[in-house]
């Protein structure tokens, strides 16, 4: 298979064609990022390799949402699409014991990640999901600018601001107040459109510990893409320890990734708190980390990790949650 690197930015992508590995020849072309670039790209790519565009692999970096609708176009047209966290790049690209930085050499790099590494192909998120997320995204950024309102309004009170101001805040306040109703409107009514959201929804909810919030947030990850066990979920979500030990001196104290998504953890420790006084298995889990001499943080993000493990599992055997019976 036809292998190709693209550094993505802004305006432009840096395309490398790796034509042979082993002595690391390549051929750079550089496209607009523009869907007539993806085009220029596409023709380029199968002109160069003499291959049908289903026999090419292309690896490019997440660079934000500029890499979003090049992946789209590609996979669009049938080729092999990877897209990489740019933290596995950095580390290839320094294992070579690079020096410089460019973008037509970090073309090459990705490319040579590609043929050595092979990593998983891309696929898109179902376009319910697409909308689900962006929907969310959409009520965060008004929830904060409520929360930022809310914050001048008590700092012009305490210094007994003049009446206007406060007035102006409480207008932009009652404004933002009224289009978070909204959005929450538009997002059950999205939900309510599609009979595996509303079934995935419903189950959710059959998890003590995961209200209205939490549901709409675990949809969006848990469907954003294909998970092989609930660990992965887990570690996608930032939730797996990382561990710092050398030799016998060097014992450093285990932490949480905290890679992916920082608004769903801060949303499944609220979670968590919860499910450890209503949810049995988690309240389980957590008094018996405590017991073996876990701190209550500690425990407290294993509950957040347990949970994540539930919802996948609900989600994925389309089963509601059972505590399971003592005797």
């Amino acid at each position: 298979m036809m292998t190709f690197g693209i550094d993505v930015s802004k305006k432009k992508l840096d395309c490398a064609w790796l034509r042979d590995s082993t002595s690391r020849k390549v051929k750079n072309r550089t496209f607009e990022n523009t869907p007539a670039g993806f085009q220029a790209l596409i023709s380029w790519a199968k002109a160069s390799s003499q291959a049908p565009i289903e026999g090419t692999h292309f690896t490019l970096e997440a660079t934000g949402v500029y890499h979003e609708a090049l992946a789209y176009a590609l996979y669009q047209a049938g080729a092999h699409v990877s897209v990489v966290n740019p933290a596995h790049i950095k580390r290839y690209a320094e294992s070579f014991g690079r020096r410089s930085k460019t973008d037509k050499r970090d073309s090459v790099i990705i490319a040579l990640y590609g043929a050595t590494h092979q990593p998983r192909q891309w696929a898109p998120e179902p376009a319910e999901i697409r909308v689900l997320k962006a929907l969310l995204g959409r009520l965060e950024a008004v929830e904060k600018d409520i929360q930022r309102e809310q914050n001048r309004l008590e700092k012009a009170t305490i210094t007994q601001a003049s009446a206007v101001v406060c007035e102006s805040i409480q207008t932009i306040l009652a404004h933002l107040e009224t289009e978070k109703k909204r959005l929450l409107t538009l997002i059950d009514a999205h939900i309510d459109q599609y009979p595996n959201l509303k079934s995935d929804r419903a189950l959710l909810a059959s998890i003590p510990g995961i209200g209205p919030v939490m549901t709409r947030y675990m949809m969006a990850m848990l469907r954003s893409r294909e998970f092989d066990s609930a660990a992965q979920a887990g570690a996608y979500a930032g939730l797996v320890p990382v561990h710092h030990e050398s030799g016998t001196s060097v014992r450093g104290k285990a932490m949480i990734s905290k890679t992916g998504n920082a608004t769903l953890r801060a949303k499944l420790y609220m979670a968590a708190v919860v499910a450890v006084q209503h949810n049995p298995t988690i309240r389980a889990h957590y008094r018996r980390l405590l017991q073996n001499g876990k701190s209550k943080m500690a425990a407290l993000v294993a509950a957040m990790r347990k949970l994540v493990h539930i919802c996948f599992g609900v989600l994925k055997h389309q089963t509601p949650f059972q505590a399971p019976t003592t005797r």
